[in-house]
């Protein structure tokens, strides 16, 4: 706001004063809030890469026992010992607030309790690498997970603190600067107008007295 759109009254300053107090607090906290966002933000990303680096290990490991369980068997026998799986994974996914950014929370259940039942083969027809290929997809299940869950809370928490990051800046350039600004400048017309009220009244003095007595202090 410009001081030539202010009104120079003592009602408005006191109302600036209260405004910079407020936006000075504001300030704080969300410049707070942006350096713990951050903080979080880059703990998740540094869990993100780890896990990545893990899931992307653990897949290609799989794809390999896949790829040797299929030299070692026909198509045919494959297909119908992967054909009609005996276990089942059922996904909740909630959330939780982390710094007023709702973050995802994934749970999962099985079926059955039997780590067996991963495997919905009989073990005399199928071949050993695949055994491998499907224990290590499921040992991954977990880590995959938490991977989406990293990701997507690095999406979320990314765009809340650019939010606040624009915030903090449009507080600390532009509102509590031109805040500051006209209350400078109403202060200093206040000041302007009470010596200018100060120097009338002497004169008027000067007047009356000049007036009835027929002289002036001033001489």
């Amino acid at each position: 706001m410009s001081t030539k759109h202010v009104n120079p009254t003592r009602m408005e300053l006191t109302r600036l004063k209260k405004k910079l107090v407020t936006a000075m607090r504001g300030y704080k906290l969300l410049k707070d809030k942006r350096d713990e966002l951050m903080r979080q933000f880059l703990e998740l990303v540094r869990e993100n890469k780890t896990l990545r680096e893990k899931v992307e290990a653990g897949i290609k490991e799989a794809n390999q026992n896949l790829v040797l369980a299929r030299a070692g068997m026909s198509q045919e026998a494959l297909n119908v010992a992967l054909m009609a799986p005996k276990q089942e994974v059922f996904l909740e996914a909630e959330t939780k607030n982390v710094m007023s950014v709702e973050i995802p929370v994934f749970r999962t259940k099985m079926r059955t309790p039997d780590p067996g039942d991963i495997y919905p083969y009989g073990l005399a027809f199928t071949s050993a690498d695949l055994d491998d290929s499907i224990k290590k997809l499921s040992d991954l299940l977990p880590d995959l997970l938490r991977l989406a869950e990293c990701e997507k809370s690095c999406q979320l928490m990314a765009a809340e603190i650019e939010k606040t990051r624009r915030r903090v800046n449009a507080l600390e350039h532009v509102v509590i600067p031109e805040t500051r600004q006209n209350i400078r400048y109403i202060t200093m017309k206040l000041d302007e107008n009470e010596r200018s009220s100060q120097t009338r009244l002497m004169k008027v003095k000067d007047m009356m007295l000049e007036a009835t007595h027929h002289y002036s202090e001033k001489s």
